[in-house]
């Protein structure tokens, strides 16, 4: 790895990682670890790109997009859910806003 240094990180949907694999594996053979994101990815993907994408977009206005983009992978179900999500981050997040998140949630999820 000597003269491959990161320049940028950004988080990015779990369902944008596919498509990037796949491009990958056409050039050359994946690694055992990039094979086994390849299948989690495949097997965990919940909305398609497009619908995370707005997903993401409308969640940003309320929280952070760290914690938008990880509330489009995991497309919790009910409160407990997004007390989980929530659970290792610093500060708290008024009910309100948790059934707001969720609202935004279940209307991509009847969209499938």
């Amino acid at each position: 790895m000597i003269g491959k240094k990161v320049l940028d990180t950004d988080p990015i949907p779990l369902v944008n990682v596919k498509p990037l694999l796949e491009e990958r594996e056409k050039v050359h053979e994946l690694s055992y670890e990039q094979n086994l994101a390849l299948d989690h990815v495949t097997k965990f993907s919940k909305i398609s790109m497009e619908d995370a994408a707005k997903l993401v977009s409308e969640l940003e206005e309320i929280i952070k997009k760290t914690q938008a983009i990880k509330i489009a992978d995991l497309m919790p179900e009910d409160m407990d859910d997004m007390r989980l999500i929530f659970a290792k981050e610093r500060g708290s997040h008024k009910k309100e806003e948790l059934e707001n998140i969720l609202k935004i949630v279940k209307k991509y999820r009847e969209e499938e």
